[in-house]
């Protein structure tokens, strides 16, 4: 079953993460058992305020990334840039689909 974890954040440098982010899609590129989509969402009501949403084909897949020392890394270099907590949700994928 897929699975998709939503981190919320808030930063005033979203260039910077997305810089660190770039770097790490670039050294995981085909490297197995990370995510497969994601995608990052402004909150239109906080200019501060974003979401990166991240689908695993599955759960232990997801776990297994977040064991990842480099995941660690990613998420420290990604938490100096945050101000506040950074809010961790998990969801089994039950449907999904293109509307047409």
């Amino acid at each position: 079953m897929k699975f998709v974890q939503v981190v919320s954040f808030e930063t005033e440098r979203l260039e910077e993460m997305q810089q660190v982010l770039q770097e790490a899609g670039q050294r995981n590129a085909g490297k197995p058992g990370g995510p497969t989509y994601r995608m990052l969402l402004k909150d239109r009501d906080n200019p501060n305020r974003y979401a990166a949403l991240l689908e695993f084909e599955s759960y232990d897949e997801a776990m297994r990334n977040s064991d990842d020392p480099e995941t660690g890394q990613l998420a420290e270099r990604l938490g100096a840039l945050c101000i506040g907590d950074r809010v961790y949700t998990n969801y089994d994928v039950l449907e999904a689909g293109e509307l047409k």
